[in-house]
């Protein structure tokens, strides 16, 4: 007996897993014979057998017209097996997909309202630009269907649509019909119309929602009755409705209070952002009892909320921690509960200690100084660490209760723990700096345990609290020699303080430390590659030498107290983040265009810049792309270059600009023009103004020199060229620019220094950040021996090579190759109207070796085309981007995609500056 028909779509019986086995030989054949089987029961199998192997990344797509023809039943299991598969694969087979219409809309005429609900929805889901104009009359009937499921799920479709097709929900009206729905009797009807006009609402950004006084009394009385789900997305359109006075925000107010008792903590914190919103509107004398009243209610549910698993701890304070920098008021009694617990998870505990620091005053200080010393004395470093930070951070806001934090620090001290000590000495440096002059009588005691110190930010505020009170201790000046044994190891952080500390000293006690502090000035100017030490060397240097009055008002010079940080954030991003509470957010504490980024369909789809042929041909270029990827560790791909040799460096420039020429690359239209930049004054660099750009010429890159003698009496007629490490590697070919004949005073002559990649020079950027655009240049003007710095931005179109088009095949390839955390993104505003036109863009990059592969229009988007580019530097390293314009408006989105992240940011800017020139 066949088993009856599941209404929900399980298995009647037994376990699905079976489905997940082994695939075999023939496997697709049997299961082509299975879905043609008249025996139902063997059909719904098949099917499944067919989603299991679809599900684990197998492609059956092969099986589409068998799968399709089982959509003819009556059976609804059945019937959503095969829509599911249908959704997965229309992409891929839109023509076949169109073999599904009929289906779809016989199907959203059937009796029964779960397959009507079910034929519209799939509809929906199919992102399919050819299916849509199927879909409106389908749509059109649902959202005015007798049955309520029907018509919610409609609702929901509608939202889909609009983000494959905007204009056609425009033209149809289905706009309007979504505001006929929030006067539905059903009020999940009504939560899920309002949830399709939020959505359509941040797709656009217009405000669809348009809450009358009307309407907000539909959507107040269908609070009560809709689903928690329903609730959210009701509560979340009243948060953005602004009310006409403050006795409207207080009714509102009144109608959404009792969601704070709800079980659901999404619904509860919606209820909290809508209060929060309107108590601000209620901000006269006369609705001070109000406030106070409704600051007593919002507290008992965001103290239940910490009852919940870890997971919605979390969340829940990271939403808190929110609520109290807006109204410290409502928890200001209950810093109880925000006290960890022994085996709450490391993130709950970190996001505690922070709304503990927000929430402790004069009243609860003791109470918090002996729960944070409990705290230090725990296993886990890093919260140990955290804990005395934050007993810090109480002594930085608290001034009264500044001593008592002090004590329980320096007893912690008395732990000789390694990591306590310094953490300790860390944050005493932050108290000294607020209260200066005043609680100096325990530098003894961090004197004493010197020893303990290894790591480089204690050693810092160690050095910088001896440098600070050198007067104060007898042998600051041997305190520090200690630390100069090892100066060169040092930490950056470390070396800098470390050369401040000691001018310090210097300068409060000069006999006895003038050949410490001539031996760190030395190390700082001479045997460091930092150059932020080296400047700070050369100004010390400078200043000590010339004017020892300026530079004790410079470096002794009282500096400002370090303020209270705990309420950080700017009013208005605080105010911004409190509306969007209960989102990723307030999770984030950062506004939601800093992590989303929201594409139109077709925007950014490189599937489909080449047409219907784009799956041809796959395996003839995949050693191609395994190439291209191939230099993933070596980012700037210079493995065969000598680390000591710059002219076969140079060799290895001149034959790839001989193999440009022979394939008529590099033998076009003059070479485009350096931008130049001044880098020098003549007041200076003695008398010598200097311009500076870079440029690709013939294929090597060239730093271009406009050298100006506004006031020098010797000509100038030769220079010595030099370049820091860099993030591109590259160096001089040759040191010196010759002037011939030399430039006399009110002169000017032009040069160029040829530059080639050195993996020696080569600076990489730090994990997870962009690189550094920065040429740092010294200059040496052979004539009068005088040494001049500059640094300027490096022009990375300048790396562009020749050979960097790829093929349309291999760009799609390479694009869906790489991760969607590799993409930038940007608009480029203001741009000349040339700068419009894909030609025009298209010819000037090309210039700079920027290649056009494919243009095309947006589907559903009049008046904008999308281009495709690629590029490829000297390097090895590629990079593909994509610019869509609309006609009328002088604006571009870019978004660049590269595995090499690091230089994205480069190509980027690249791009953006040749499209504003």
């Amino acid at each position: 007996m066949a088993p009856k028909d599941n209404p929900m779509g399980g298995s009647a019986g037994g376990s699905d897993s079976r489905f997940f086995s082994t695939s075999k030989k023939g496997e697709m054949h049997e299961l082509r014979m299975e879905l043609h089987s008249t025996d139902r029961t063997v059909k719904v199998d098949a099917v499944k057998k067919v989603i299991a192997s679809m599900t684990v990344g197998k492609d059956v797509s092969s099986l589409f017209t068998d799968v399709l023809n089982c959509a003819q039943t009556a059976n609804i299991e059945l019937k959503k097996l095969v829509y599911l598969y249908l959704i997965n694969y229309a992409k891929s087979q839109p023509e076949l997909t169109l073999l599904a219409v009929n289906t779809f809309v016989k199907d959203a005429n059937d009796p029964n309202p779960l397959i009507r609900a079910l034929a519209v929805r799939t509809m929906g889901c199919i992102r399919v630009d050819r299916i849509t104009e199927y879909l409106c009359e389908p749509l059109g009937r649902a959202l005015r269907d007798e049955d309520p499921y029907v018509r919610k799920t409609a609702a929901v479709c509608t939202a889909k649509l609009y983000d494959i097709a905007p204009e056609l929900v425009k033209e149809r009206g289905f706009i309007e019909t979504l505001h006929d729905l929030i006067s539905d009797s059903n009020p999940s009807v009504v939560a899920n119309g309002v949830a399709a006009l939020s959505e359509i609402s941040e797709t656009s950004g217009r405000d669809v929602m348009k809450i009358t006084a009307s309407v907000l009394q539909k959507l107040l009385a269908a609070l009560n009755e809709c689903t928690e789900w329903g609730q959210v997305f009701i509560l979340d359109s009243l948060a953005k409705y602004t009310p006409a006075d403050a006795r409207e925000a207080e009714g509102i107010i009144e109608r959404v209070t009792p969601r704070l008792q709800h079980a659901n903590s999404a619904v509860v914190m919606s209820a909290v952002k809508v209060i929060l919103s309107y108590m601000d509107i209620m901000s006269g004398a006369a609705h001070q009892d109000s406030i106070r009243a409704l600051t007593r209610k919002l507290a008992p549910p965001l103290v239940t909320l910490l009852n919940s698993e870890p997971e919605i701890q979390y969340v829940a304070l990271r939403n808190i921690n929110l609520i109290v920098q807006k109204r410290p008021g409502i928890l200001e009694n209950e810093i109880k509960v925000f006290f960890c617990k022994y085996n709450d998870p490391i993130y709950v505990k970190m996001e505690k200690l922070e709304i503990i620091i927000k929430l402790v005053s004069e009243k609860n200080i003791d109470q918090v100084l002996l729960e944070l010393k409990e705290y230090a004395t725990e296993v886990d470093v890093d919260f140990v660490r955290k804990s005395v930070s934050a007993i810090g951070r109480c002594a930085v806001k608290l001034e009264r209760a500044a001593e008592r934090c002090i004590g329980v620090l320096l007893e912690l001290i008395q732990t000789k723990v390694n990591y306590v000590v310094q953490e300790s000495v860390i944050v005493i440096k932050d108290i000294f700096r607020r209260y200066p002059n005043r609680y100096e009588s325990i530098i003894a005691t961090l004197c004493d345990n010197l020893d303990t110190l290894d790591e480089p930010q204690a050693k810092a505020s160690m050095i910088w609290i001896i440098g600070e009170y050198a007067e104060r201790i007898d042998n600051a000046d041997e305190l520090l020699d200690a630390f100069l044994e090892t100066f060169e190891e040092e930490d950056p952080a470390v070396q800098l303080q470390l050369l401040t500390a000691t001018v310090k000293c210097f300068l409060k006690n000069p006999e006895e430390t003038q050949d410490m502090v001539q031996r760190v000035l030395d190390l700082a100017t001479e045997e460091s590659d930092n150059p932020d030490l080296r400047d700070r060397g050369f100004i010390y240097w400078r200043l000590l030498s010339t004017d020892p009055e300026a530079a004790k008002l410079v470096v002794l010079g009282d500096k400002p107290v370090i303020e209270d940080d705990t309420f950080r954030l700017e009013p208005n991003l605080l105010n911004l983040l409190v509306g969007q509470i209960a989102t990723l957010s307030s999770i984030y504490h950062k506004p939601p265009e800093a992590f989303v980024v929201r594409n139109k369909k077709g925007a950014t789809g490189a599937d489909d810049i080449v047409g219907d042929d784009e799956e041809g041909d796959e395996e003839e270029y995949e050693d191609e792309n395994d190439v291209n990827r191939g230099g993933g560790d070596d980012l700037l791909d210079m493995g065969g270059l000598s680390m000591n040799d710059n002219a076969a460096a140079a060799n290895n420039y001149g034959s790839s600009r001989l193999e440009a020429d022979m394939f008529g690359a590099a033998a076009s239209a003059a070479e485009p023009e350096a931008r130049m930049s001044k880098v020098c004054a003549p007041e200076k660099s003695g008398g010598i103004e200097l311009w500076a750009g870079f440029r690709q010429v013939s294929g090597a890159v060239k730093l271009e020199l406009d050298v100006r003698n506004i006031s020098s009496q010797v000509p100038v007629s030769t220079l010595a060229v030099q370049l820091n490490k860099n993030s591109f590697g590259l160096s001089p070919a040759t040191q010196q620019i010759v002037f011939n004949p030399p430039i006399p005073a009110g002169g000017s002559g032009k040069n160029s220094v040829e530059l080639v990649v050195n993996p020696a020079m080569l600076v990489q950027a730090p994990a997870g950040q962009p690189a550094s655009p920065q040429i740092q240049v010294a200059i040496k003007n052979m004539t009068t021996g005088l040494v001049f710095y500059f640094a300027v931005n490096f022009a990375f179109e300048a790396l562009f090579s020749p050979d960097g088009a790829l093929e349309r095949s291999s760009f799609i390839e390479s694009w869906k190759s790489i991760d969607d955390k590799k993409e930038l993104y940007g608009t480029v505003s203001d741009l000349p109207p040339a700068s419009t036109d894909i030609d025009n863009v298209a010819a000037k990059f090309k210039a700079h070796h920027i290649f056009l592969i494919a243009r095309r229009p947006v589907p559903n988007a009049e008046g904008q085309e999308v281009a495709y580019f690629s590029m490829r530097t000297t390097t090895g390293m590629v990079f593909m981007a994509e610019l869509t314009f609309k006609n009328g408006v002088n604006a571009a989105k870019v978004c660049l995609k590269t595995e090499q992240i690091a230089y994205g940011v480069q190509a980027k800017v690249a791009l953006e500056t040749l499209l504003r020139s």
